[in-house]
C-alpha cells in the first residue's frame, strides 16, 4: 500500500541550474536513512552557459553525498584535495562526517556535445555514531557495480544490498539503491527486508495496484507492503531505502541529530573554519539568510 506519493518541485541550486527536488518533503521527510534527492537535467546547453551551471563549494555536515549520472560529466573538487570527473555510471560518494566543503563544476563542453547533462544526487544521513567521522570520498566505476538483466529488465545496484546482490561501496547503515530500467510491460518489485521503501519513477511511467504514475513522481510505500510494477513504457526508476535513523535535523546543507551541531556549522562556514578546496578556493556559497524563524529562537523541528 501506497502511504505517499511526492511530486518533484523546482529548486535553484545555482544562477544557472535549476532541479527537480523530491526530498525532504513536508509531509514525508526521509526514507530510510535517505533525507535529501534532487534530479538535475536533462539539459542541453551551449559552452558559454556552462560556467553559470556551476555549483560553488559549499559546505556539509552529518551526511554523505551521493552522485549518479545518466549523462554528461562532473568534475568534482573538496576541501580534502580530491578532484574527480564522474561520468555516467559511476558514483562519487562523499561523506562529509565532521565537515567537508566541495564543488561541483561543469567544466568540458565535449562532454555535451550532441547530448545532455542528467544526474541524480541524493544524500544519506549518518548515524549518530559517525556524524562527527573524519570526512573522506570515494569513486566507484561501472565495473564495480553488480548489474542484472532479465528479459525486459536493466539493474544496476549503486549502493547497499538487494536482491541478494551487494557491492563494495562504503555505506554506514542498512540500505539499498537501485538504478532500474524496465522495458513495456516488464515487471519489477522492491527488495524485501527493509522497513522503508521507495520508488521515483525519473522516466516513462508505471503502474502500481491499478494506478498509473509517471516521471517526477516518488512513490513511499507502507511498511510490509510488496507492490508490483508494471512498465506501461520505456521507463527509468530509482528504487531507495533502508533502516530509518531517528530524527533528523536539516538546514541548508548541514545535517545532525544534535539541533545545536547546525548552528555551529553555520558559524564555522561564516568564519571560515571549514576548508575550502584547494584547487577551488577562490570562490563560495556564503551562508544563506535565516528568516525562518527570529534571531535566538529554537532551530525548526527534527526531521524523521
Amino acid at each position: 500500500m501506497l502511504d505517499i506519493v511526492i511530486e518533484a518541485r523546482q529548486a535553484s541550486i545555482s544562477n544557472g541550474f535549476s532541479v527537480r527536488r523530491i526530498l525532504p518533503f513536508r509531509l514525508r521527510r526521509m526514507v530510510g536513512p535517505f533525507i535529501f534527492m534532487d534530479h538535475a537535467g536533462p539539459v542541453t546547453v551551449v559552452p558559454e552557459q556552462l560556467p553559470a551551471m556551476d555549483v560553488l563549494p559549499h559546505p556539509h555536515i552529518g551526511l554523505s553525498t551521493v552522485s549518479y549520472l545518466f549523462g554528461g560529466q562532473v568534475t568534482h573538487r573538496d576541501s580534502l584535495g580530491v578532484e574527480q570527473v564522474i561520468r555516467p555510471g559511476e558514483v562519487n560518494w562523499m561523506t562529509a562526517g565532521r565537515g567537508i566543503a566541495h564543488s561541483e563544476r561543469f567544466e568540458d563542453p565535449a562532454a555535451l556535445a550532441g547530448g545532455t547533462l542528467e544526474m541524480i544526487q541524493t544524500w544519506v544521513a549518518l548515524p549518530e555514531a559517525d556524524e562527527e567521522s573524519a570526512p573522506a570520498f570515494d569513486n566507484y566505476q561501472p565495473q564495480e557495480l553488480p548489474i542484472v538483466t532479465e528479459p525486459g529488465v536493466w539493474m544496476r545496484l549503486i549502493a547497499g544490498s538487494a536482491f541478494g546482490l551487494r557491492n563494495e561501496v562504503k555505506t554506514h547503515s542498512p540500505l539499498f539503491y537501485l538504478h532500474v530500467v524496465l522495458q513495456p510491460g516488464a515487471r519489477f518489485g522492491l527488495p524485501p527486508g527493509y522497513p522503508e521503501r521507495g520508488i521515483y519513477v525519473a522516466k516513462g511511467s508505471v503502474d502500481v495496484s491499478g494506478r498509473t504514475y509517471t516521471a517526477g513522481q516518488l512513490l513511499v510505500f507502507t511498511t510490509g507492503t510488496d507492490p508490483l510494477i508494471l512498465a506501461r513504457e520505456p521507463s527509468t526508476l530509482m528504487l531507495l531505502g533502508g533502516e530509518p535513523l531517528g530524527e533528523r535535523y536539516i538546514w541548508w546543507n548541514f545535517v545532525s541529530s544534535r539541533p545545536e551541531r547546525i548552528e555551529q556549522a553555520k558559524a564555522d562556514w561564516q568564519a571560515g573554519r571549514i576548508q575550502l578546496p584547494p584547487h577551488d578556493n577562490t570562490q563560495f556559497v556564503p551562508l544563506p539568510q535565516d528568516n525562518s524563524r527570529p534571531a535566538g529562537a529554537p532551530p525548526p523541528q527534527p526531521l524523521s
